[in-house]
């Protein structure tokens, strides 16, 4: 590829269904909104209905005038903003093997999907409910019992259904998880999925390296989540993709924007676990 056949629409849209297919954080959030997203600062719109009544029917009767559904607009700002800004040298372009800039733009979507997700992670702030798994002091077996006790909260908390939840741990945290002799149920299915492991009481298993951690006084937290897939929305969108010709340079560069927000909607359906480990 060199700037004289680039063509920008195509490569916005390679570069976002690169990115989709890196999410994981991401990829278990709500997607669904409503608006433009074309600069930081934009806001797009997160729709709630809200709950449906369900009344008894009886035959020959009028039923209760249609209800009215409130719906609420909760607004999720685009305050991120990340890009990237590469270039090939000409000599080393016309040396290497081709698709050399297309292996770079997949790249590029490696590190911009790896700062989205730890955004996605440093929300753990909002969640509704915090459990504490100290495997310190305790056995590894414990983690098994906080991942159940994060499901049940989830459920009790309006989750209508186990397949909707999902866990999200670091690499430590599955090392152990598999260790504690639980066996992960698996199908081809759930390989489908970028990072999926498997599942567990129904719920499927992401391992990723972009779980938010703190180093304690004796041991590493890390924040694994257990939430439903509306919990968190997330709204992105490639928004500037340009290549050009850097003056005093012989090289071919590529420059582009990405443009995103993420919002808490739900927080109740949003489970931390607080997994303490020594090491």
């Amino acid at each position: 590829m060199s700037v004289s056949n680039f063509i920008p629409t195509i490569w916005s849209e390679t570069l976002q269904k690169a990115l989709n297919q890196k999410y994981i954080g991401v990829a278990n959030c709500s997607r669904a909104y409503e608006g433009d997203i074309r600069q930081k600062g934009n806001s797009v719109k997160i729709l709630d209905l809200g709950d449906i009544s369900v009344g008894d029917y009886t035959p020959n009767s009028s039923m209760s005038y249609p209800e009215t559904l409130s719906g609420n607009a909760v607004e999720l700002v685009i305050d991120r903003a990340k890009y990237f800004n590469f270039q090939l040298d000409d000599v080393d372009h016309a040396q290497a093997i081709p698709g050399l800039m297309e292996a770079a733009m997949k790249n590029a979507a490696d590190a911009l999907a790896k700062e989205a997700d730890q955004y996605i992670f440093s929300l753990f702030a909002t969640a509704g409910t915090m459990i504490s798994c100290d495997l310190v002091n305790d056995s590894t077996a414990n983690l098994a019992f906080s991942l159940l006790e994060a499901r049940t909260k989830l459920l009790e908390n309006g989750v209508p259904d186990a397949n909707d939840i999902v866990f999200e741990i670091s690499p430590k945290v599955a090392e152990l998880l598999l260790k504690s002799e639980i066996n992960l149920i698996s199908a081809d299915s759930d390989f489908l999925e970028n990072g999926c492991i498997g599942k567990f009481a129904g719920c499927k298993v992401f391992v990723t390296n972009n779980i938010a951690s703190y180093e304690g006084a004796s041991a590493l937290h890390h924040y694994c989540y257990a939430r439903s897939r509306r919990a968190i929305a997330f709204a992105d969108q490639v928004s500037e993709i340009e290549a050009y010709r850097p003056e005093s340079r012989f090289a071919d560069a590529v420059k582009g924007l990405h443009l995103y927000g993420a919002k808490t909607v739900y927080p109740n359906e949003l489970c931390v676990i607080d997994v303490s480990v020594s090491g």
